[in-house]
């Protein structure tokens, strides 16, 4: 067993001798390792906290804490996988200069890193939109951001400006087409200013990261059991959610997929997490948020073309590329992806319509 690994597992009380340590998943921000005990049958998942993106790890911890609190007292049959203390009751293990936490892995769970079936959809839907639902009456403002401006549309339109503003020359002329359709879907910006300070759009303790792989199924039924990697977990508007399922199911193939011809949207698939959403949230979002429902998905798209775009120009300083023009790439996925909404918008609206009037 890595000797790292001894010592943060020695935090938790548990001795090198019964315990086994392995590899586990397929993301790419955290180490992460499932840990088994001798003797025990339940088993432990232990994740390091990437400070390159995290700064902080102490405000995770505390926010988790905070939620977990919440929804023990007033949802005690919710399953909250929150951080197991060590044995000094610290919510993180600080070794070597690494945090690290440990939860309980969930029995006959399962992850997908993929959609196959809309029933998925629906079910990762439902069970985003039940989190949020059991945090309606938590105060918000309590949380801290785990990564300042994460989804924060008008600072990521400020660094795509400056970015283009300093950008190599021969960057520009390449990226020339996308940089005319950033600024062309600048309007996207302006109509959430237009409702941002607004009373009926409340800020909410919300999950950031709604990608399927943050989603846990039951492996025999294959139904939602509830949602892990709470890293992000903190104040944000609704769209942050609803709009990442929307960019992340919608299409078959991720932004990393070149070819353009297979970029569009799967309607069944927008319908069912628009009706797992609202199967726990419909009664809770306000006018203005069921109004917002089918921008949600724009505005996560349109961000993250720009999140894309802006690292081109900054020469790939971000995002893990495996060549040089992967960046552009995802950007154009991006915008595909975009202007299937924009195309489809009458079938959308339509789907959403039905679903707040069933």
């Amino acid at each position: 067993m890595n000797s790292i690994i001894e010592q943060v597992l020695d935090k938790y009380g548990y001795a090198a001798d019964e315990v086994k340590s392995e590899k586990y998943g397929t993301g790419h921000i955290n180490s992460t390792y499932l840990i088994s005990v001798s003797g025990k049958d339940q088993k432990c998942i232990l994740q390091s906290i990437n400070q390159n993106v995290f700064k902080d790890p102490l405000i995770i911890a505390e926010n988790v804490r905070l939620v977990g609190s919440y929804l023990k007292e007033n949802y005690p049959s919710y399953l909250f996988v929150g951080s197991i203390p060590t044995s000094s009751g610290e919510e993180m293990a600080f070794v070597d200069g690494t945090y690290w936490r440990l939860t309980y892995f969930i029995a006959n769970s399962i992850a997908y890193d993929t959609l196959s079936d809309p029933r998925q959809a629906y079910e990762a839907a439902e069970q985003f939109g039940k989190l949020s639902k059991f945090l309606d009456g938590f105060d918000a403002s309590l949380l801290r951001p785990s990564i300042p401006g994460f989804h924060d549309l008008n600072l990521r339109f400020d660094q795509f400006k400056e970015a283009l503003n300093n950008a190599d020359a021969g960057l520009k002329s390449r990226a020339s087409e996308q940089i005319e359709k950033a600024l062309r879907h600048s309007f996207i910006v302006d109509y959430f200013n237009s409702y941002k300070n607004s009373a009926d759009f409340p800020d909410r303790a919300m999950h950031h990261d709604t990608k399927i792989s943050n989603m846990l199924f039951d492996k025999t039924t294959n139904e939602g059991i509830c949602v892990i990697d709470l890293d992000t977990l903190m104040a944000g508007k609704f769209i942050s959610d609803l709009g990442d399922m929307m960019r992340t199911y919608l299409c078959a193939f991720s932004e990393n997929e070149p070819d353009m011809d297979k970029i569009f949207i799967r309607i069944e698939y927008f319908e069912a997490i628009v009706k797992g959403y609202l199967k726990e949230m419909g009664s809770i979002l306000t006018a203005t948020e069921k109004e917002l429902i089918l921008f949600s998905g724009k505005y996560l798209i349109y961000m993250q073309a720009l999140r894309f775009l802006t690292d081109y120009l900054n020469e790939n300083v971000y995002y893990p590329v495996i060549y040089p023009e992967q960046n552009l790439v995802r950007t154009v996925n991006q915008f595909k992806l975009l202007s299937e909404f924009f195309n489809k918008e009458k079938i959308l609206q339509g789907i959403v319509d039905n679903c707040l009037n069933s």
